[in-house]
């Protein structure tokens, strides 16, 4: 127990080392931005740094990565769903990783504890180090955890209507394994899950858009989303959810929400379209326009207050 113990203290402390020393590309330096974008871009430079070895599941990565998330967990206050953020997560077997995984899942209040329940997700692990590269992964998916906790800290703020959950996935790219594992052993009956609102790659902005899938599953859930996109400072567009486009174009099974679809729960997936550096080693934080990731993320929050104030409308697609 003592030596799990002192594993664990040297990657919390690694992991706070990590964020100290994070920086944003020189042309973009914090400051010359505003507090909250400036804060954004630091979280984003911490989570995707080389030190945390590109965060593959099961890796020493993850563990830091783990431990970074958890200490701004705990710094803002929040409250772990259960007896403690990190929630075991058996991984699949593969040479140079650990099966031990981990989802970290916290609670933020809303004003009506015994409604329906919101699930804000995304995926914290990336691709890990290949042919002495790190794979940092700052867009896929550091921005979307990053995301989640800037809009937590705003929800910690000024309560929700309902209870918001925050779900950090491990294994996302081996087959969705955390959010799998999620739905299957739900912190609350899934039946109280009205909505997931998952984020997967929001920070790049190559292709000048950022695009909410799941609308055609769920019809009633568009006004909302474009509810939240009436003063969007990036441009908002809908779709790449039917099954009529070419194959890669229809994102419904592309990320931590298919876990949710899959068992009848609508969901809101945000993201970017694939760029160059998708799954390659220069997607890093330097590449990120500080100005459409921080417009992304107000969107990302504006859609949760829209969302929790119809979440007791919200009613499952016919699968």
């Amino acid at each position: 127990m003592r030596r799990l113990f002192i594993h664990r203290v040297c990657a919390f402390a690694i992991a706070i080392l990590a964020a100290c020393n994070a920086t944003v590309a020189p042309a973009q330096s914090t400051a010359m931005l505003d507090a909250t974008t400036a804060r954004i871009m630091q979280r984003l430079g911490a989570l995707a740094a080389d030190s945390m070895e590109g965060r593959r599941a099961g890796t020493p990565g993850s563990v830091r990565a783990r431990a970074y998330l958890v200490a701004e967990l705990t710094a803002m206050g929040a409250k772990p769903i259960g007896a403690r953020f990190v929630v075991p997560v058996t991984l699949r077997a593969r040479p140079g990783s650990d099966t031990a995984g981990a989802n970290i899942v916290a609670r933020i209040p809303g004003k009506s504890p015994s409604g329906p329940v919101m699930v804000l997700s995304a995926h914290y692990d990336h691709l890990g180090v290949r042919n002495g590269e790190v794979f940092n992964g700052a867009d896929d998916d550091a921005s979307g955890c990053v995301a989640l906790l800037t809009i937590a800290e705003r929800l910690l703020r000024e309560p929700p209507e309902h209870d918001v959950i925050l779900a950090f996935f491990d294994a996302e790219e081996s087959g969705m394994v955390g959010s799998k594992a999620f739905v299957n052993a739900p912190p609350v009956p899934l039946d109280r899950i009205a909505l997931n609102i998952n984020l997967d790659m929001v920070a790049r902005q190559d292709g000048k858009a950022l695009w909410v899938s799941g609308t055609s599953h769920s019809p009633a859930l568009k006004p909302i989303a474009q509810e939240a996109a009436t003063n969007a400072a990036v441009a908002i567009r809908f779709g790449h959810d039917t099954k009529d486009l070419k194959p890669g174009d229809d994102w419904t099974g592309s990320s931590d929400h298919s876990a949710f679809h899959n068992k009848g729960i609508p969901f809101l997936y945000l993201g970017v379209e694939d760029h160059d550096d998708y799954h390659k080693a220069g997607d890093d934080a330097a590449k990120v326009d500080p100005a459409f990731y921080r417009g992304t993320v107000e969107f990302a929050y504006a859609l949760v207050r829209s969302a929790d104030t119809k979440l007791a409308s919200v009613t499952r697609p016919k699968l």
